[in-house]
């Protein structure tokens, strides 16, 4: 049975009224799998991660500045939230969420957290809504294992995935593949081992071809032994801030794809869903709960 790794702390953040982040669709998420069967108790809660952990990932000044409220105006302006303690024992939870997803891959070959994705953070500052880019953290986690050398990290967010390709740029043991829109945030792009930038208005067929040469093209350099998704949904045609044209039939055959890929090599996955900002709480869930449908956790 596929673990889903979610605390009902994801949901909770006081943010200013009509802040662009849809802080509600975490919980929206956990309550629609249980609408749709999944019983509650098969959630597992993940233990926040401490600062210790955090340094062996990230510089030891911006995990103190950051975790104690000290980090200047400017670089929390960076961020995109107001700082609490609030919004930091969420982070430390929502991070958790996704290392204990990439554990719990390695031992039933797949698993799911209902957050996670935060890419836009790099080693000394954080951005985008991402504090600490818990991608990478999976992807030392999964290395942990003997089993486990080469990762690669498939990032379908509409948005590059700078702070990761920043992050593992040094590490010829971690694959970074990014398929996002060109003309969007970050403006300023890192470069990941393979970036595919795709033009505003980009629709299924020409998407879904990209993904699977995308894919190809990776497995001729890199034989990984595990996969970390981020399955953004920012790529959806009703999205506020994805220009691309991508249907929901089309986000869940992406994400079939990739969960195809991963069985077919034989190797764990595990998958987070990223972004995406359709002020619609219901309809935004709705694209999110195709990365289940593709994982066969519902149907």
């Amino acid at each position: 049975m596929t673990p889903l790794v979610f605390h009902p702390i994801y949901s909770q953040l006081d943010l200013p009224e009509r802040h662009r982040f849809p802080i509600e669709k975490y919980v929206g998420i956990r309550d629609e799998l249980v609408k749709r069967g999944i019983e509650s108790s098969r959630f597992v809660a993940p233990t926040p991660i401490d600062n210790e952990t955090l340094v062996t990932y990230f510089s030891e000044h911006y995990v103190r500045t950051l975790t104690t409220g000290e980090l200047d105006r400017q670089a929390m302006r960076r961020i995109g939230f107001p700082w609490s303690e609030q919004l930091i024992e969420r982070t430390r939870t929502a991070v958790a969420g996704t290392r204990l997803t990439a554990q719990l891959a390695l031992e039933t070959g797949k698993a799911l957290n209902l957050t996670g994705g935060y890419h836009h953070a790099f080693s000394d500052f954080g951005s985008g809504f991402c504090l600490f880019n818990d991608l990478y953290i999976a992807a030392k986690t999964m290395q942990q294992s003997t089993e486990i050398e080469n990762v690669l990290i498939v990032d379908l967010d509409v948005h590059q995935g700078d702070g990761t390709a920043k992050l593992a740029e040094n590490d010829p043991d971690i694959f970074t593949l990014s398929i996002h829109g060109e003309k969007n945030f970050p403006y300023r792009k890192q470069q990941s081992d393979l970036d595919i930038g795709l033009a505003k208005g980009t629709g299924d067929d020409e998407y879904l071809s990209t993904l699977e040469e995308a894919l190809t093209l990776a497995l001729r350099q890199f034989q990984p032994d595990a996969i970390i998704y981020d399955a953004g949904v920012d790529v959806h045609i009703n999205d506020d801030l994805g220009h691309l044209n991508i249907t929901t039939e089309g986000v869940y055959q992406r994400d079939k794809q990739v969960f195809e890929l991963a069985h077919r090599l034989g190797v764990p996955i595990a998958a987070v869903i990223g972004g995406g900002y359709q002020r619609d709480i219901a309809a935004l869930v709705d694209v999110h709960i195709q990365l289940y449908r593709a994982a066969g956790v519902i149907t």
